[in-house]
């Protein structure tokens, strides 16, 4: 099984520093997501039931038809490659690995790309999956080169798997408007920009043809009767969704100023954490963990990734440990 997060439970017992003392930068989750109300004493006595108000609320939030709700997106990365024969896949890296390695736990073939080789080798591809934004990257595609990707693929049968996680604070740039089409599949996620992730709420946008095979195969009560009444109340509330879209922006501006302040200039970014791309990115992380700062530390390509702090306390904390490891104005990261 493959590993994600910081783990933090686990960089708390190795550098000895309380849990609750910790800041979690290593996620891409929003550090101030929707505000859960009480939930009705019903949702935990009886079943989930599939013709409640969640179908119509995510129906309006992604102006979309054909919609399935599913355990997070993950359930539908694990399940779609059960759903097609042996085939040749493409999978952009660097990339959230669970993709590709959905696809080749069924039995695929898994083509690793980058962007730049998306064009020459799409012709022996049956299946292209991206990440728009990309997660680490943060690099963006535009709607009319994926549909093109999706029309090429769409004329031997293939799939074009988009997965939106992190796409809520541009809903502009989101296919899930455009009309429902084979071989196109949209993954959304309510975990990140609504910081929803413990509700393991997500869903897949496609033809309901390809909704209701993988229906078939993911079974009933997929999600939890109070992950269905929380995600409904959340995508239902429009005000907050405005608010936060131009906070997140703000605040991810804040960061990257920070950050290349002290010479850790972003080589890529979404509105929910900066990636930075650098030799010297296992020893910052550890500099940053052993002031109980959590980042999430990649190998392939050595970089980090740093999530949004949380409040007043974690940006002035964040700014002193930067202040105490890294020269101001630095031209490139020096841990002192």
């Amino acid at each position: 099984m493959l590993e994600h997060g910081g783990h933090l439970i686990n960089a708390a017992q190795k550098y000895n520093i309380p849990i609750e003392q910790w800041i979690d930068l290593s996620t891409g989750i929003n550090p101030n997501g929707w505000p859960v109300p009480d939930i009705p004493a019903t949702c935990w006595q009886r079943l989930p039931e599939a013709d409640d108000a969640l179908i119509p609320a995510a129906r309006l939030y992604y102006q979309c038809h054909s919609i399935l709700p599913v355990a997070g997106s993950q359930a539908a990365i694990q399940t779609l490659p059960l759903l097609r024969k042996k085939s040749k896949v493409g999978v952009l890296t660097p990339a959230y690995s669970e993709h590709a390695h959905s696809w080749k736990k069924a039995g695929h073939e898994v083509i690793e790309l980058s962007t730049e080789a998306i064009v020459s080798q799409l012709h022996q591809l049956d299946v292209l999956i991206l990440i728009n934004p990309n997660n680490p990257s943060g690099q963006r595609f535009n709607k009319q080169q994926l549909l093109n990707w999706h029309s090429q693929l769409n004329q031997h049968n293939g799939w074009l798997i988009v997965d939106e996680a992190f796409i809520d604070t541009t809903p502009e740039d989101s296919l899930c408007t455009h009309p429902a089409s084979d071989g196109l599949i949209i993954l959304r996620s309510i975990g990140k920009f609504f910081g929803l992730a413990g509700i393991r709420c997500g869903f897949v946008i496609s033809t309901n043809s390809l909704l209701n095979l993988l229906n078939e195969h993911l079974g009933p009560w997929t999600i939890s009767h109070p992950g269905r009444y929380i995600a409904t109340l959340a995508l239902l509330d429009i005000s907050w969704q405005k608010r936060m879209q131009c906070q997140l922006k703000e605040q991810s501006n804040r960061l990257a100023s920070l950050l290349s302040e002290y010479g850790l200039k972003p080589t890529g970014h979404t509105h929910l954490f900066h990636w930075i791309k650098t030799a010297d990115a296992k020893q910052i992380h550890t500099a940053f963990a052993q002031h109980g700062i959590l980042t999430r530390l990649f190998v392939h390509p050595a970089s980090l990734r740093f999530g949004l702090p949380k409040n007043k306390y974690e940006w002035s904390y964040l700014q002193k440990t930067l202040i105490n490891l890294i020269p101001r104005h630095a031209s490139s990261p020096l841990i002192l």
